[in-house]
Formats: C-alpha cells, structure tokens, sequence
C-alpha cells in the first residue's frame, strides 16, 4: 500500500491497513513526531470494535485494549525507551509474542526485539493536512 491522504480520512486509511495487514500480529509505526501515529491507531482500533478509551500510551508505555473483532490488543509507545534492554524490562516481549495484535509506535528504539513477522507502516509528512503511508513489503 502506498497512499497519499488528507488527515480528515484517516478512517479509510485504517480500514485500508487492515485489509492488508489483519493477518499480521506485530504492527510497527514508523514515523516523526506530529505525523498521526496515535491518530491512526486510534482510528484502526474503531475500525475493530474498540470501546476502550484510545490513547498514547508514552508514560505507561502499554495499553491494553478489548476489540470484538481480534480480541485483547496491545498499543505500545516506544518512545521514551533508550534501548532493547529497557524494554525487556517493560514487559514488551510479553506482548509481542502473546498471539494478540500488538501496535507498536517508535519501534526503532527497540528495533532487534520485533518477531522477524511484521506488518511495517510508515507514515510521511507531506504538508499540516496530507499524509504518505506506505507500507514496507519487505516485512510483510
């Protein structure tokens, strides 16, 4: 998937990621700060049936989510951990490799604790309003 997309419609861009990527468990989002990670993870967990409150989870670093459709999700934020080792000790391998559907933001910072099986988004900046999200085939 490679789209380019104004903010206002990130509901069919989640419906869009999920299409192609429901078979994958491990989601990473890569992308700068400002460019809608949360955002679309907010409307991808609607698109599932969530009805848990959805936000950034970068104090507590996991929150834990109940969907109809894929049952128990996880929602990572990666981003005030320096290293692997930090986040070991978070209990982020625990999630991972649960079976549940894990979204993870800033997975660069633990980058060699992702399960070799993910499904890679990365969201582009184009302008205060467009979004480029594309997806990396080589992790799908």
């Amino acid at each position: 998937m490679d789209t380019i997309f104004q903010v206002a419609q990130i509901k069919q861009v989640a419906q869009m990621l999920w299409k192609e990527g429901k078979q994958k468990k491990v989601w990473a989002f890569y992308a700068p700060m400002g460019a809608g990670k949360t955002t679309l993870i907010h409307a991808l967990c609607d698109e599932l049936g969530v009805k848990d409150a959805v936000g950034s989870p970068t104090f507590a670093i996991i929150n834990e989510y109940q969907s109809d459709e894929t049952g128990m999700i996880y929602h990572m934020d990666w981003y005030r951990l320096k290293n692997e080792e930090e986040a070991q000790r978070a209990g982020v391998e625990d999630c991972l490799y649960s079976g549940n559907l894990c979204l993870v933001e800033w997975p660069e910072n633990a980058q060699g604790i992702l399960p070799a099986d993910i499904f890679a988004i990365h969201i582009e900046v184009l302008d205060a309003n467009t979004r480029r999200v594309y997806t990396d085939p080589e992790a799908v």
